[in-house]
Parts: structure tokens; sequence; C-alpha cells
């Protein structure tokens, strides 16, 4: 029995929460509120299931149907297809406050329940293109008029670019994020996408390694990771009466088994080469990273500054490869991520200020250039960053470039000459428990306070510029040549288990004239050092953030973090200068000097 209901109807665009489909409730969203003066009409809201094929198993897809009023067969609308972050489902604030503001614009709206999530069925597979894609494609024939829902029902009010293929957009974050990239990639019928705050690759995402060359496993970041193993878990058991297609295996309740295989491995703290090599193959195989090379919708990325689950190098790397393989993109930086970080004057989903705000404004924009076909529509510049030091969004032509080097001095100083380098070495040792702290990474998802960001003396270097004479803006990711002591280290380091390498953490602080650190949007980078022996290359998480005039720059290595798992042992580190022979960072400076 299909069950119907109606909503009010504005004609503005997206007055409410887009939600973004967070992956976990990180934003109190809003119904979709009217703007003033706009006309009033009638959207009709038709729960609908599908059944789907997908991971060799047979599940049905739950969806809900908005239709504006007047949009017909003989006027028919562009649509658009959501859907919700991790443990969310059609019907949270974020994912129906999207459809209802799509409606209230006049478009077609189709909110569903991720596979494994609310009343769909099927085990949760990550977003891999082979299953959630596939799922998603369905959906579009069903846009298309060419598969009807369960109950029978068909659609013949969409637009249509020819007989088959809708005119059809995607918008979501997160988990709702990435499953666009992975849709567009097995259906090309997708006409647009805005992925907001999600994954380029999972292997980096939850177990990174910031090194240039990432075959080597990083520090599992496990606070993040086993909290949304917990929520798709415990699912059968707080949800009652679930799809049998839900179940799993004992030991695997709700996941694919290779998703169960790879958290397992993660938590052992143990990489032996061969089990390791299956689970960045597994990773990588369910991230964009790995079909990007399928994408040709054009892509508007959206991600957040402040986000340790998929930091900005996260979207940067989707960016490049998209531009790479001529697939129309743009990227902006908002303020706001998993980590929080709203600020006043940015899209704020609990007010529905799209047409107030610059990232609003642009995803407006998008739709109205690639859904409506309107080629006179402006999407504006190829990057955007939002700053906290300055009304508004910065623009640019492209992500900047690394700007400024400075030199790792033998006396703890980062200096703007070799010449001015001071020779020294500088040692710090780990402890057998963490003795640094950037996050607790799901203390704001819970409610709970997080402890400033420390670093226990005698556990980490660093090096400091001398107090600046003026601000200096950095925006995009940092990068550090480092060559490291360890004889504990390189004894170990060749085992055949890859977590007998050498794991420390880089990360850059903001100090004020009085001595307060901060560091900057509580990022750091962590690396297993592939070979102890060689000097290695570090790109630290992207940033747009000012250093006012008076305060220092500080570059810093940490023996440990408590939100990843670390060294196996104690390992011993030393650092040496001199003028001809020390380590560099460079940054992406885009405004001032070290001078």
């Amino acid at each position: 029995m299909t069950r119907r209901r109606t909503v009010p109807r504005t004609r503005k665009p997206l007055a409410a929460a887009l939600g973004a489909a967070l992956a976990v409730p990180l934003l109190a969203s809003a119904p979709a509120v009217a703007s003033p003066g706009a006309d009033e009409g009638q959207v009709t809201v038709t729960a609908l299931k599908f059944t789907v094929r997908a991971g060799g198993r047979t599940c049905a897809v739950d969806a809900d149907l908005y239709r504006p009023a007047g949009v017909d067969k003989a006027h028919p609308a562009p649509a658009v297809l959501t859907t919700n972050g991790f443990g969310g489902n059609k019907a949270d604030g974020s994912t129906a406050g999207t459809a209802k503001a799509f409606a209230a614009r006049g478009y077609v709206a189709l909110a569903y329940s991720g596979l494994g999530f609310g009343k769909s069925g099927c085990l949760i597979s990550l977003d891999d293109p082979a299953i959630d894609g596939r799922a998603a494609s369905r959906l579009i024939d069903f846009l298309a008029g060419t598969r009807a829902a369960d109950d029978g029902t068909r659609v013949d009010f969409v637009t249509r670019d020819r007989p088959g293929d809708p005119r059809v957009g995607m918008i979501g974050g997160s988990y709702g994020g990435a499953v666009q990239m992975a849709t567009a990639a097995v259906d090309h019928r997708v006409d647009a996408l805005v992925p907001m705050i999600t994954w380029n690759d999972l292997s980096y995402a939850l177990d990174p390694n910031n090194v240039a060359d990432r075959k080597v496993p990083g520090a599992f970041k496990w606070q993040w990771t086993n909290g949304f193993y917990l929520m798709g878990e415990s699912q059968p058991i707080t949800l009652p009466n679930l799809d049998p297609s839900r179940w799993g295996t004992l030991g695997c309740v709700h996941f694919v088994s290779d998703a169960c295989k790879t958290i397992g491995l993660l938590n052992s703290g143990s990489y032996p080469a061969a089990r390791t090599a299956a689970m960045l193959r597994y990773a990588r195989s369910v991230s964009p990273v790995s079909y990007l090379d399928r994408v040709e919708a054009p892509t508007l990325l959206i991600q957040g500054q402040t986000d340790s689950l998929f930091n900005l190098n996260e979207a940067t790397a989707t960016y490049q490869a998209l531009k790479d393989n001529g697939t129309t993109t743009k990227m902006i930086w908002q303020s706001w991520g998993h980590s929080g970080g709203q600020a006043p004057g940015e899209l704020d989903l609990t007010q529905g200020n799209l047409e107030t705000s610059y990232t609003g404004q642009r995803i407006l924009a998008w739709f109205d250039r690639y859904l409506h076909k309107d080629r006179h529509t402006d999407t504006g510049p190829a990057f955007a960053y939002y700053r906290d030091w300055q009304s508004g969004y910065g623009e640019a032509s492209k992500v900047p470039p690394l700007s400024q080097k400075v030199y790792l001095s033998g006396d703890g100083k980062l200096v703007d000459n070799r010449a001015k380098v001071a020779r020294g070495s500088r040692t710090y040792t780990n402890w057998l428990v963490p003795t640094s702290h950037s996050e607790s990474s799901l203390a704001g998802t819970i409610g709970l306070p997080d402890p400033a960001p420390y670093d226990t003396p005698g556990t980490y270097l660093g090096w400091d510029t001398a107090p600046l004479k003026a601000p200096v803006d950095v925006v995009g990711s940092a990068k550090a040549i480092l060559k490291v002591s360890s004889p504990a280290a390189r004894a170990t380091q060749d085992s055949g288990d890859a977590a007998d390498k050498l794991v420390l953490f880089a990360k850059l602080y903001d100090v004020a004239p009085d001595g307060t650190k901060t560091l900057v949007r509580r990022l750091v980078a962590p690396v297993r050092v592939p070979d102890v022996t060689k000097q290695f290359t570090v790109a630290l998480p992207g940033i747009a953030h000012r250093y006012e005039a008076g305060h220092r720059i500080e570059f810093a290595i940490a023996a440990s973090d408590d939100a990843y798992l670390g060294n196996k042992g104690v390992k011993p580190v030393t650092v040496v200068s001199a003028p001809g022979d020390t380590g560099t960072l460079q940054l992406p400076f885009v405004s001032g000097t070290l001078n």
C-alpha cells in the first residue's frame, strides 16, 4: 500500500537544511522554510520500495518520492537523488530536509535509505560501486520511467535528455557523498554531483600515512573507525524486524565480510605483508581513488577545514584526478566538517540560508547550470576557501602552490636560509602509552568536552620561526622532507610486519606572543616511515589559516597521538641538522613573508 502525504511547497530554492548527510549527526537540521513572499503550493510525498540485486543479495531499497505541484508529463522537471550519511536513513533531518528543499524549488526529489541503513536491505558495503553504485543506478532507471517501484508506481514527469536518460543530479555528504561518485562511475546518465565532506581513499582516511609513497600502511585512526564500526554492527540489535538480507555472518553481523576483515586487521596492530596488501586493495577498490577515471558528471567538491576524518587532502586528490581526466570540477573548502567548525555567515543547515551563504549560492548555480542547462549561469571560480580571519571566501584559479621554504635548524629554529642552519642534534623518545593529544575524535558527536591539544616534553621536537613582522596566510598542504635516525626502528623495520616500522606525527602549530600554542584545526599528519635510513617526504593536511603578526609558525614531530595506534616498542628518534644536510618545510603562502 502506498503512503502519501503533503508538505508545504515554495518556489524558492533550498530554504532548509541540505543536511550534507553527515556520517554522524554533527549539525541539527530543520524542515524546509518558505522564503518571504514565496508562492505556496504542494509537494506530494510517496513512500516506495524497490527490489534490487546487489552484492549477490536481493534486497529492498526504501525511498520517498517528492513531486512538486504542477510537475507532470507535459511539464517535467529535473530530478535530485539524495541519500543518508553513515547511520542515517531517508527520513533523518538531513536527507529528508534536502529532498524537501529541492522539491520546494520545483525539482523532483528521490530520497532513499542507503543499503544497510533504515529500512533498506543488504549489508553495509562502504559505497562499493559494484553494489551501492548499482543499487542507485536502479533508482535512476525509475526516474527514467523504464522501471516501476515494487507497487507498480512509475514516473513520466522527470525531464529526459533522451529515452531512458533522465536529467538527474546527486547531493549529500560523507557516506552520502562517496556514493555519488560510485554511482556516476557505473551510470553515465548522472548529470551533476555535489559530494560534501567525503573520502578519496579509505586506506588513507582510516589508516593514514602521509608519506609520498603510501605502499606502507599508516597509523590506524582507531577512534573514528571503531565508532563507525560499532554504529553499523549494532543495527540488527537496535532496530527490530530487519530485512533478512541485513544479516551477515557471526562476527560480522552487518557489514560485508571484507570490511570486517579490514577493521579486524587494523585493530590487531599487526601488518603482515600478504594481509596488508589485501586490505589496501579492498579499501581502495571501494574508494573513488580507484574509479574516478570513469566519473564524467560535472562535480562540485565541498570539503571541511575542520575535519580529521576526511581532511582537505582527500578532496584535493579527487579534484586533481577529475581534472586530469578532463571532468568538469570545482572545489570549495568550507569551515565545517566532521569535527565541527560551523562559522558565522557560512551555509547553516539549521537556518536554510542557501541564497545568502557563499557555499549555498555556489550549489544553486551548479544545479542551475547542469540540471536546468542554463549555460549563462556562472558557477564560480575553480577554487574557494573559507577565511576565518576575513569576511567571506578567498577565490583562486587553482589550489595555491608551495611558495616558502624553511630549514630545520639544530637549535630548534625554522630559518629561511640554509646558511642560517645551526649544527646540532635533538632527540625524543616514545613511551608505551600515548603522550600527545590532538583530539578525541567522537567527543563532539557524543557531547563530551575535548582537552586542548598537548605534547609531553621529551616525546616530541618542535622548530619555530622568529615572530612574524606581518600577517602570513597559509592556504594548502605544507610539505616536509625529513631524515631521522632511530637504531631501534632500523633493527625491526625489515621484520616482514609493517607494524615494526617507526611511526611519528607531524603537525603545524600557531604560537602566540604569550607562548599559547594552537594546533591548527587539530590536524596531524601520521607517518609510518618506510625506511629510517633514507629521507622521506610528508604531506601535511591542507589548511587555510592566518598567522598574525607577532605569532610564530611551529613545525613539530611527535612520537604518538592518542587518536591513533602508534609505535610497537620504544623507538628513540634523533634529528641531526647541518647547513648542508637538514630537513626542510615548504609552505603555501598566499600572502605575507617571513621577513
